[in-house]
């Protein structure tokens, strides 16, 4: 177990559980100008509504149940927090499972799509290549995520913590470490408030 899962296992795991609720949609309009589910049309209108679908770093499920929203039906997220696992299991259509983006318990190709949101962003820059990898290898066609963004890797204090939090071309790292990839689709979403911060959502395709 490295340092990261054990500190998002524990308190500040849960403190951070804790806050992660609202209206996601609103929130993203609001540092954006464009909604999750806004988002989400735009890069994942390839996929009909049956495909099975894996969040990685689902944390109570949010993101999971906006795509439900959406119509999608086939949902399953995989989180290291207890907290969040119970408060995703809330929903009784989502599937939900205990587990590591380092090492996912899924066989390969078990799912249409295999997205992140916020998560690769606290995984340490070593261990990047491994869980990417892992996200590829479960997913038989699509990769999606959104994440912070910056043109190379660059830590960033969070919440007083160090070690923590990277800033990184998420995108490029998925094309040098995988191959078997290709990008499909990719733009660069602006913060509203001045603070020249940008995100990336990013769809890749997985070779045949």
């Amino acid at each position: 177990m490295n340092e990261q899962l054990e500190f998002w296992k524990g308190e500040f795991g849960n403190e951070y559980t804790a806050r992660n609720s609202g209206d996601f949609d609103a929130m993203y309009e609001e540092r954006f100008g464009i909604s999750q589910t806004e988002i989400n049309e735009k890069f994942l209108s390839v996929l009909p509504t049956d495909s099975k679908i894996l969040e990685v770093g689902c944390n109570r499920g949010i993101q999971l149940g906006i795509l439900k929203r959406m119509g999608f039906s086939d949902l399953t997220g995989i989180e290291i927090n207890k907290s969040a696992i119970e408060l995703a299991k809330e929903d009784k259509d989502l599937c939900i499972l205990e587990g590591s983006a380092l090492d996912l318990p899924f066989e390969d190709n078990s799912f249409d799509l295999v997205f992140t949101s916020g998560v690769l962003i606290h995984i340490a820059p070593e261990n990047l290549p491994k869980a990417m990898k892992e996200i590829v290898r479960v997913s038989k066609k699509y990769i999606f995520g959104v994440e912070y963004f910056s043109e190379k890797c660059e830590e960033i204090e969070y919440r007083g913590n160090k070690n923590r939090l990277w800033k990184n071309n998420f995108p490029q790292v998925y094309l040098e470490n995988n191959p078997n990839v290709k990008l499909a689709k990719s733009e660069q979403l602006k913060y509203q408030d001045g603070s020249g911060n940008v995100d990336v959502a990013f769809l890749f395709e997985k070779n045949a």
